[in-house]
């Protein structure tokens, strides 16, 4: 009976110390030693309608682009600013801190055609900024809260610059424990400062509620509609861009892989300014990590 005793504690101790060993492997998996590192590329087209700025979701380069072309370089506007059409492409590198933060920065540059041609294409910005998750649901109650803020300064730095900070507060409520599925609201807002004394642009706000679905093939769809707020902008007093109040609507399908990294990406958005904007967006990530 003795010997029988000690036997099956030795069994237990070695089962238990198994499992200790799966669970301390399985958490090794789940937290990779090198986070996730690529080139988040986006290559954007856009129609940007007379009388306005490239606005909308997002920071592009095609804000800072058009700016400083419009009101900064010494382009004479009689009639206000022009109809246009824009590519830009932005290359941030990103790094996923960890699975509730991630750090970017990098260049974007664009190539403007405003009716005389396209122009040849420049680097025109460079951005910074940070996402981070400030908190997760993880199948609770409360939705997750995620927090995104990027600098965008245009270049070259001279006089007329501009410098854009761009915040998004977004709540996310999953309505499964995988998170395929669930109800998107949020805000975005835009403060564009210009190192200028004769040239101004207020505030951008967008407020917009959503859904998104993921099927088991790993395409994900996200839908936003909004309203978009803008103050209008104004160079040596006069008006240069109307102020507007009008609905934004951004549609995304992207292809995940089974750790939700995006592969591809596109991104169609529509707003109005009042005349409708078109703009879409290919997203074509570069890994050089990828868990």
């Amino acid at each position: 009976m003795r010997a029988a005793t000690i036997g099956l504690l030795c069994l237990a101790t070695s089962a238990g110390a198994a499992r200790a060993t799966d669970a301390e492997d399985e958490d090794a998996r789940a937290k990779p030693a090198i986070p996730n590192i690529y080139l988040d590329l986006r290559t954007t087209y856009a129609t940007i309608p007379a009388g306005t700025l490239g606005l909308g979701f997002g920071n592009t380069s095609l804000s800072a682009a058009f700016e400083a072309l419009a009101a900064l370089r010494g382009v004479t506007l009689p009639n206000g600013l022009p109809a246009a059409k824009s590519i830009a492409v932005d290359l941030p590198l990103t790094v996923d801190v960890s699975d509730r933060v991630s750090l970017y920065g990098g260049v974007s540059g664009s190539s403007t055609d405003i009716g005389g041609g396209w122009s040849s294409f420049d680097i025109t910005s460079w951005n910074i900024g940070v996402q981070a998750d400030l908190y997760q649901q993880n199948g609770g109650k409360i939705p997750t809260i995620t927090l995104q803020s990027t600098l965008t300064q245009s270049v070259p730095n001279e006089q007329g610059m501009t410098n854009s900070f761009n915040h998004v507060l977004e709540f996310d409520y999953a309505l499964d424990e995988d998170e395929t599925r669930g109800w998107l609201a949020g805000v975005q807002y835009t403060n564009t400062d210009i190192a200028s004394q004769f040239a101004r642009i207020k505030p951008n706000t967008i407020l917009y509620a959503g859904g998104y679905y993921q099927w088991p093939s790993n395409w994900k769809f996200i839908g936003r509609l909004g309203v978009q707020s803008f103050g209008g902008a104004q160079l040596a007093g006069r008006p240069l861009a109307d102020a507007f109040t009008q609905p934004i609507l951004r549609l995304d399908l992207d292809r995940m892989d089974d750790n939700d990294n995006r592969l591809f990406g596109i991104t169609a958005q529509i707003a109005w300014m009042p005349k409708p904007s078109y703009q879409v967006t290919l997203r074509t990530p570069l890994y050089a990590v990828r868990n």
